[in-house]
């Protein structure tokens, strides 16, 4: 064997290097044994070492990481023009792998993909909700939804658009980059902020930098499972910070005895996952505002190098901490970090006040003396005539801008007084309302079996119908919210509806099933937190409109002076909530 030159000309290396080399090179020549390599004198490796994944052996790892592991779903991108060529679905491993981009094969609900966007903190620039309306238009069915997450999405599209559809999204200044999967999914912010004359902070700039620290940071996708952040700026409008694995709270820190300087702060809440059934909970840190992006990503690399990737039914940060604690947890993180965590005693925080239940809706006063406009959509669905006249209206009348909220409705702000009518009427010649209706106005619905395949029940048309029925029938003089969801992942957040249904299959004299719910009493966030109680299961989708109907009748003849319907409900137990719907009128109503 030739040996590496002694000349430093000629090899490049330095004398050091060089007489390190060659020893290096000569021991391998004279066969001498190399322990450090693991090999035994005949040049097999007797020490090797197990491949892993964060620690868990490969051979270990769950479907969904094993598909992670031979290739990062980020790293698709061929296979998306290849297959747009041919306009040909993915298969296999790469239907799980288009989700890095947002794409998500809906078969057999539909043959299709469905795009979920990335709107930090749902604010859009009316040019970029234009350009949406325009992907619904050109590539999709002629409409979008806004989701739970104050996000957009769009369905129908073919294999051979996909291309065309990621470069019109980030020709908007867009991306769908890590929106699905097991990835951090869209940063959500109060939709008022900035505005909001009850606020403690504008949030809205820690939002858009957390969204784009995310997207700089290739380590930070793959996760273990999916994750939430939100921001709640303490304003009057719930962004349900408290179903996010972090939800940073901002809160008020007067004069006090732990040397901490007076000033807005934010406590961090830890491992909210509703459709466990668990809010999350303070950890005892207060940061500044600059603090909760360096702690989140932290946080998040702990969770990524310590998650279960063996089980995906206990990968959430959740379990992570029920087996370590929220002292390991922030211990691990405080190792990753250049500034200590601070501890503060949360009682010696000034808490925001409660929420306004729907004041995502209708006209209410901006800091800065102008309006903004809350608008239902139904069940968040719009169409693309809609988009393009609630954006005319924005550029019109307000500042050319857009606030998703996570009640599947939206924002107009900046209005100012002497435009404000001609706004309001140019929102009902779109054929929606800005009117707060407090049966409608709280509607929630996922997409339901029309376009999910793990759903039991068609959830948006059927929470419309509930809607109407019931708004046909009385007047609620306080706001209640009804969720419906499809299935237990929970994306419509039945848990936290003052009804909430997941759908299910309810079987029928013939043997065969048809849409059905179970149906869940008193949930509520924030300032109302509450996981709501199973009381009904197994209803038939077409008998909900006469329960629900006798239900909320019940509430309103029996209930104390001024009592929200999530507290009449708590109040009451399982047992007396049923005894308020007579369940042979149901079959009667429906038939």
């Amino acid at each position: 064997m030739r040996l590496i030159s002694e000349s430093p000309d000629d090899s490049g290396f330095t004398s050091e290097q060089t007489s390190y080399l060659n020893a290096f090179v000569a021991g391998l020549s004279q066969g001498r044994e190399l322990p450090h390599l693991g090999q035994d004198a005949e040049g097999r490796f007797t020490h090797e070492e197990e491949e892993t994944v964060h620690g868990t052996p490969v051979d270990e790892l769950c479907k969904e990481e094993t598909i992670k592991h031979k290739k990062n779903g980020l790293d698709c991108y061929d296979t998306i023009l290849a297959n747009a060529l041919e306009n040909k679905f993915p298969e296999a491993e790469d239907v799980f792998r288009y989700k890095f981009h947002g794409l998500f094969y809906v078969a057999p609900a539909q043959d299709s993909f469905m795009l979920r966007c990335r709107i930090a903190g749902g604010a859009l620039s009316t040019y970029q909700f234009r350009g949406l309306a325009e992907i619904a238009q050109d590539w999709g069915p002629g409409h979008a939804d806004l989701t739970t997450r104050a996000n957009v999405q769009v369905r129908e599209i073919e294999p051979r658009n996909c291309p065309d559809v990621l470069m019109k999204l980030a020709d908007l200044g867009l991306t769908s980059q890590g929106s699905g999967a097991d990835n951090l999914r869209n940063i959500t912010a109060t939709p008022t902020t900035g505005f909001d004359p009850t606020e403690l902070i504008d949030v809205m700039p820690y939002a858009r930098a957390m969204h784009h620290y995310i997207l700089k940071n290739r380590d930070l996708y793959g996760l273990p499972r999916k994750f939430n952040i939100s921001y709640d700026s303490g304003g009057c409008v719930s962004v349900c910070a408290d179903t996010n694995d972090i939800g940073f709270q901002a809160v008020r820190v007067g004069d006090n005895d732990q040397g901490v300087e007076p000033g807005v702060y934010f406590r961090m809440q830890l491992c909210g996952i509703t459709g466990h059934k668990q809010f999350a909970s303070d950890c005892g840190v207060l940061l500044t505002p600059a603090e909760t992006i360096p702690v989140a990503a932290a946080l998040i690399r702990v969770f990524i190098e310590n998650g279960n990737r063996t089980n995906r039914n206990k990968a959430r940060l959740k379990y992570l901490v029920d087996d370590w604690g929220f002292d390991k947890t922030l211990g691990e993180t405080q190792k990753k970090l250049t500034f200590p965590l601070r501890r503060f005693p949360l009682g010696q925080c000034e808490v925001p006040a409660p929420k306004d239940k729907q004041g995502y809706l209708g006209i209410h006063p901006q800091a800065d003396g102008r309006n903004y406009v809350g608008i239902c959509t139904p069940v968040g669905r719009m169409t693309v005539a809609q988009m393009l006249a609630l954006a005319d209206i924005a550029d019109e009348f307000g500042r050319s801008e857009i606030r998703l909220t996570v009640w599947q409705n939206l924002i107009i702000p900046g209005i100012p007084d002497d435009k404000l009518q001609a706004a309001l009427t140019a929102i009902q010649a779109t054929g929606l309302d800005y009117r707060n209706h407090n049966i409608t106005g709280g509607l929630i619905a996922c997409t339901g079996s029309a376009g999910c395949k793990y759903a039991a029940a068609a959830t948006k048309a059927q929470a419309v119908a509930l809607g109407s029925h019931l708004a046909g029938k009385m007047i609620l003089d306080l706001p209640i919210n009804l969720h419906l969801t499809g299935c237990k992942h929970s994306c419509a957040q039945h848990y936290i509806g003052d009804i909430g249904m997941m759908g299910t299959r309810v079987k029928v004299e013939d043997g065969s099933t048809v849409d059905g719910y179970n149906i869940v009493l008193g949930g509520g966030v924030d300032d109302q937190q509450a996981i709501a109680r199973e009381v009904w299961s197994g209803i038939k989708a077409d008998e909900i409109n006469a329960l629900v109907e006798q239900l909320l009748c019940a509430y309103l003849a029996q209930r104390e002076d001024g009592e929200t319907f999530a507290a009449f409900s708590r109040r009451l137990s399982v047992e007396e909530l049923r005894s308020l719907v007579d369940p042979s009128k149901l079959s009667t109503a429906a038939a």
